[in-house]
């Protein structure tokens, strides 16, 4: 269960990564990529945020998250200068893939077509047995 203080920080790390992320891309020149913050959860002791992001359109979803990652110092260095006055330490950033919106169109897909996910799992991947 999150504290009141962590929803917080959470809120304004979401807005503020969301925010720096969105003008690096409109500084590069990046053209017809999305990418929105969906969820930020912050540890007990505030020194890890997880940032949930959703990228738009899918077909490079990976070499988008490695270049995020890869300029992870830069954003949070530029975090930490938007929340200067609201935090006294910039809790360390990593980043992961939000899919709920693909694994969504999975079942809309699957829902609309002539395939039964209840029937065959193999058609959603979550519901595949290990």
């Amino acid at each position: 269960m999150e504290t009141n203080r962590q929803k917080k920080i959470a809120g304004v790390l979401q807005n503020d990564i969301a925010n720096v992320i969105t003008q690096a891309l409109r500084s590069a020149g990046v053209q017809n990529i999305l990418v929105s913050v969906t969820k930020v959860r912050v540890t007990t002791d505030l020194s890890i945020a997880k940032a949930y992001l959703s990228i738009f359109p899918v077909d490079n979803i990976e070499t988008i998250l490695t270049e995020i990652d890869a300029v992870k110092p830069q954003i949070k260095h530029q975090v930490a200068l938007l929340t200067k006055n609201q935090l006294r330490r910039m809790p360390d950033l990593e980043f992961f893939i939000d899919d709920s919106l693909e694994h969504i169109d999975k079942i809309d897909r699957a829902i609309k077509g002539n395939e039964n996910p209840i029937l065959d799992r193999d058609l959603l991947e979550r519901r595949k047995k290990k």
